[in-house]
């Protein structure tokens, strides 16, 4: 089997060519020098030379903040380059595994959201991942649509890379407290996403690490893990605004992975203990 992967010089692209490498599974990792995905005759001619079983699309416009002001661009990579790579796995009748967001609903409540509920995204970032499912989903027979949330990896910036940062030169941080959700780690993400590729059990799902947390609890269990003195204050989103409106429920079922066979990922406090210890390994702090 042949697995070209978009985004390998992001967190879960990096991840997945390297869980593929280590099942002797073929990988072609690819990055916008090797392929600029807005591009459709360079899409077009990258996919078909690979000519892969299978396309994992881990690249994105991901800043959710600077995507306000920047729509265009934004839904150009979210939504057209999404739609490029779908029309030549049609093509070439190749499987297709998009990742999206959790940020494709309102956000509202308290119920963990199914892969089925209504979306209505809340800024421009979550829109244009909707509009990249439905390039997928109108496209394609043959597709996977994982929703994530809260990402972290070894390759790139997060929230956690973020706040060991902080602790270089601060003794305490304000952390929202008022946002509910579940850390993803990549390379967890990244076995789950190979073991589904393998498959034909095809449709819309949720992937992130078992519980649920506030940002706030993450953040002080990140700098426990560390073994970092920090003050963390709780703080509401009313005094942490930001350009992009944010989710206060990000909390995602995992029923249908089980329903479907597949292995969900770990807690997150497991998956936290083992990413701090690979960013020490990595001389990463």
């Amino acid at each position: 089997m042949k697995v070209l992967v978009t985004g390998v010089k992001g967190q879960l692209g990096y991840d997945v060519v390297n869980e593929l490498e280590k099942r002797d599974i073929e990988a072609v990792g690819v990055d916008i020098d090797e392929m600029d995905i807005t591009d459709a005759d360079s899409v077009n001619k990258v996919i078909k030379e690979a000519n892969p079983d299978a396309v994992i699309h881990c690249a994105a416009y991901t800043a959710v903040d600077a995507a306000e002001d920047n729509v265009e661009i934004c839904r150009k990579v979210n939504r057209d380059g999404t739609q490029n790579i779908a029309n030549v796995c049609k093509e070439l009748d190749c499987k297709m595994i998009y990742i999206s967001t959790d940020y494709v609903f309102d956000g509202q409540g308290t119920r963990p959201w199914e892969p089925d509920d209504k979306q209505t995204p809340l800024n421009v970032y979550g829109q244009t991942k909707y509009e990249g499912e439905l390039a997928v989903s109108n496209t394609l027979d043959k597709f996977f649509i994982v929703r994530i949330a809260w990402v972290f990896g070894v390759n790139g910036k997060n929230f956690i890379k973020t706040m060991l940062n902080l602790s270089k030169t601060r003794t305490e941080v304000n952390v929202v407290n008022d946002q509910f959700g579940s850390p993803t780690y990549t390379y967890d993400l990244a076995r789950l996403l190979v073991d589904m590729v393998l498959t034909d059990r095809y449709g819309f799902y949720h992937a992130t690490n078992e519980g649920i947390i506030s940002w706030y609890e993450f953040a002080v269990a990140i700098f426990k893990a560390a073994g970092i003195d920090m003050k963390v204050n709780p703080v509401s989103s009313a005094e942490y605004p930001a350009k992009a409106k944010r989710p206060s429920n990000s909390r995602m079922s995992k029923e249908k992975l089980s329903e479907n066979g597949f292995k969900r990922l770990p807690s997150w406090q497991d998956a936290l203990e083992r990413y701090i210890k690979a960013l020490k390994d990595n001389n990463m702090f």
